[in-house]
């Protein structure tokens, strides 16, 4: 596992509808969630994010990636470090690489604590999922890192 730099970090819950943000700072080691990014286009989505990115201004990105229970990658995998790719190119910041098998779980157990249920939960469960995932690597590390 990788340590985290120091600095701001933004993550990001990936999926193809939805994509969750988080923001933190590793030396801190605290996440809070921040957004959950929608989009008819790939372009309207980057385009929110862009703005995030700019108020927030992270040294580098935390990008969860959804594996099966065993660790084995499948489609949603390649989708999300196709994402992650994506960010490098267009905003020049290094992509780290997390675990993120239990993200949603974490979130939803976090968010029935707070006893936010139904419509609320919904709007709310992506960046949270991103917090988590974020959360997590500054506890345990990154799988790896890309830097383009």
């Amino acid at each position: 596992m990788l340590k985290l730099p120091n600095g701001g970090a933004m993550a990001f819950d990936f999926g193809e509808t939805r994509i969750g943000v988080a923001q933190g700072n590793a030396e801190m080691a605290i996440a809070h969630p921040l957004a959950t990014v929608t989009g008819n286009s790939n372009d309207e989505k980057f385009n929110i994010i862009n703005k995030l990115i700019k108020e927030w201004q992270p040294e580098y990105f935390v990008v969860g990636l959804p594996v099966h229970a065993d660790g084995t990658e499948h489609e949603l995998t390649a989708l999300a470090r196709k994402f992650g790719h994506r960010l490098n190119a267009r905003f020049r910041l290094p992509v780290y690489w997390a675990d993120e098998r239990f993200s949603s779980l974490y979130a939803e157990e976090l968010l029935k604590q707070a006893q936010v249920f139904g419509k609320k939960n919904k709007a709310v469960l992506d960046q949270v999922a991103a917090q988590a995932i974020l959360q997590s690597a500054f506890e345990h590390g990154a799988l790896d890192v890309f830097t383009g």
